[in-house]
Formats: C-alpha cells, structure tokens, sequence
C-alpha cells in the first residue's frame, strides 16, 4: 500500500538528526511535529517568530495567538522563544537552520525545487518563505506526492514551473517512494530510490521520466 500522509511525515520525522534546527513548511509537512520523538532535542523554528514550536494544539490546547506560519495551532515546549519576523528571517537566510522540509509542485532529478506558482494564468502565486528556505536551510526534504491529480509525475527531469530554487533539495519523500536527488545523485547516474512503498523500482520506472537506481537494498543514510 501507498503511504498516508502521516506515515510520509513520520518517515521524515525520523531521518532528522537528533538537535536539528528545522524549519517545517505550510501544509503537509507541518504534520512532521506530530511525529518527532520527545527528547530528541529537534527544535523547530517557524517563520512567524518562534523557535522550540511543539505538535499542533488541540482542544484546550489552543490559543488563537499562538500559531505556525500556516496560522495552524501549535503548542510550545519548554524554553520556546519569540521574536521578530526579520529576525525569523535572517535566521533562514544566515544558515542557521539544519533542514526545512517543503512541499511542492515539482521537484527535478538534479533537486530544482518549484513549489510557489504553477504558472496558470488564475493561480494564486504564494512564495512565503520557501526561496529563503530553500537556499538557507543546509538540507532541504520536500514532502508531496509522487503524482499530481491528473496523474502526471511532480519528479521531472526538468520543473516546468516556476523555480523557487536551483539544486537545492537532497531527498523527496512521497507516498510510493523515497528519493535522493541533486547534483551528487544525478552524477551517479540518476535518482536514487531509498525505499519503496505499495509498488516497485521498475513500476517506478514506468512512471517517471527520469534515470533511477534502485538503492532499496542498501541501507539508507538517516543523518
């Protein structure tokens, strides 16, 4: 079977190294605070102005006055700060984030990352913080699907939309597979598949337009 949602970002929750700073874009991948071990040290920085963010709130958890970036209510874990967007800012831009995990709309073999506009005349561009983040954070794993509602692949050999940025992202977590991209896989002869879910290597190959090499027997790097 295909993965959920929660089980993609309980995947990713796991491949971030203990004491990470980790900034988690909007939407999808904000599910991955619900899944990150208590104690592991991972401090979770949101763009808004907050650092040390915990799951998401619920029920009498929640203030409306404490939300993430995606004005989702997150709780706060012991010794959480608050400050200024600039300074939220400069934070991602200076390199002081680990990883950031991203969604997006297409995602080439070489890590182009295009997640804020798809070019359609009536869409609604929303760039956020993604290129800060995309350039500032020292790793980026993007969260999505392996395929859009209409059935077309979002890992291209080439992002048609768009670019938020230029190899930048190093794993791409879907619900049928784990990829390793950018210029360090493309260089050993292709995307490389991690792990596999409800399907094979070779269906993948079906799928995609881009070269793979299936490194679903190898033990994959979780740091």
């Amino acid at each position: 079977m295909s993965r959920s949602k929660d089980e993609i970002a309980a995947a990713i929750a796991a491949d971030i190294p203990a004491g990470s700073y980790v900034n988690l874009g909007i939407g999808q991948p904000t599910l991955v605070a619900d899944h990150l071990t208590p104690g592991s040290g991972v401090v979770l920085h949101t763009e808004n102005g907050m650092l040390n963010m915990g799951p998401a709130a619920h029920g009498d958890e929640i203030d409306p006055d404490l939300t993430n970036a995606g004005k989702i209510p997150v709780t706060e874990l012991p010794g959480a700060a608050y400050f200024h967007h600039a300074d939220s800012f400069a934070m991602m831009r200076g390199g002081h984030l680990d990883v950031c995990v991203l969604g997006a709309f297409q995602v080439s073999s070489g890590g182009d990352l295009a997640n804020w506009h798809t070019g359609e005349p009536d869409a609604i561009p929303a760039v956020g913080g993604a290129m800060d983040l995309a350039i500032g954070a020292r790793r980026v794993f993007v969260m999505m699907t392996l395929l859009a509602r209409d059935g077309t692949p979002k890992l291209v050999p080439e992002c048609t939309y768009p670019l938020t940025g230029l190899g930048c992202v190093d794993r791409v977590y879907t619900d049928l597979a784990t990829f390793e991209v950018g210029p360090t896989a493309r260089a050993a002869g292709g995307v490389r598949v991690l792990a596999t879910y409800g399907t094979g290597v070779a269906d993948l190959r079906e799928l995609l337009a881009v070269p793979l090499v299936d490194a679903t027997a190898a033990p994959a790097d979780g740091g």
